[in-house]
């Protein structure tokens, strides 16, 4: 008769063999996922301890899901009496881009063409947008024409240019473009408005596409909780079409905001934090004075840093606003 072993004892064998037990291995124990009270701690403690946070103080940070904010606050500043909160008022500059990428979107159905791609990526060799930017009484198409701002380069043309002129030129295209030429900062506003959500409190200070937006974190936020709800078109297209931009690797980059050697891509209206060492993959547009709006790469989360800071000081708040967002999905401070 041949022997022969039973299935339990035959599990037990190839247990034993292999050194392992009935009960999981250390390496095997699922981790523990960090309940949103953790989650707090650790984004509040980042905020207030860090030094990239300590350099930026004071701000007003806030992180939420598609239906709220999950966590928030007003980080103070020693010596300073200046409070930002969710509904302070305040210049977005480059804020501005993310939403004229979602309003281009709307007005497409989603489906943009190889031109939009082209102004909205800043690769259209509309590269001469002056310091001067536009008058506060200027319409869209008046501040095409003021100094620089409209002059075309063909040699840029493919070629990423970080420069406001894009959007500018992209808005006064008469139709089949978004012809908003004639529209000066209210009406300007109410359009944006029409398109993206009346609940959106906005306003233009001039009529800049790319950097005219004054706003709120309360009300930003209402915009990104869009976004992650599938509200909005731009939502699938976060990351699509993107390009190279910084000069040091990339041929065909002219010029970048972003320092550090830091390669990010650039996509519609926004930046793709994808530095294959630094990077998370988030999508974010942060402006001038310091306004971080961010979306995380599976677009399940949002964040916001909002304060107004010295002009140029916008990467400063991104780089507190990517280690509270580290901190949030940790679970532990940074």
């Amino acid at each position: 008769m041949t022997d022969t072993i039973s299935a339990p004892a035959a599990l037990l064998l190839l247990l034993a063999a292999t050194g392992c037990s009935d009960t999981l291995g250390p390496d095997l124990t699922p981790p523990v996922t960090p309940d949103t009270r953790e989650r707090i701690t650790a984004a509040t403690t980042t905020a207030q301890n860090a030094s990239v946070c300590t350099a930026i103080q004071p701000f007003y940070w806030e992180i939420g899901d598609k239906a709220a904010t999950l966590g928030s606050a007003s980080v103070a500043r020693a010596g300073s009496a200046v409070t930002y909160t969710a509904t302070s008022q305040m210049a977005i500059a480059s804020a501005s881009k993310l939403i004229y990428g979602a309003y281009v979107a709307e007005r497409r159905g989603g489906a943009l063409t190889a031109e939009d791609i082209q102004f909205l990526t800043f690769r259209s060799g509309y590269t001469n947008f002056s310091l001067g930017g536009c008058e506060n009484g200027d319409t869209v198409a008046d501040c095409v024409a003021r100094s620089t701002n409209g002059a075309f380069t063909a040699a840029n043309v493919g070629r990423f240019s970080y420069d406001g002129a894009h959007m500018q030129k992209h808005a006064s295209l008469a139709s089949p473009g978004m012809n908003l030429g004639p529209m000066a900062n209210v009406a300007l506003a109410a359009e944006v408005r029409r398109v993206l959500g009346n609940e959106i409190g906005l306003s233009y200070t001039q009529p800049q596409l790319a950097g005219g937006i004054r706003s709120s974190a309360g009300d930003y936020a209402k915009f990104l909780r869009k976004i992650l709800n599938g509200d909005l078109r731009i939502a699938a297209l976060l990351g699509s079409s993107k390009t190279c931009t910084n000069p040091a690797t990339c041929p065909t980059a002219i010029n970048t905001p972003i320092g550090g050697g830091v390669n990010w891509n650039y996509s519609i209206g926004h930046w793709v934090e994808d530095d294959p060492t630094t990077g998370d993959g988030s999508f974010s547009s942060a402006g001038a004075f310091g306004f971080y709006p961010w979306i995380n790469a599976d677009k399940t989360l949002y964040g916001i840093v909002a304060r107004l800071g010295l002009p140029g000081t916008g990467e400063d708040s991104a780089l507190c606003g990517a280690r509270i967002r580290k901190a949030w999905v940790t679970g532990a401070a940074q």
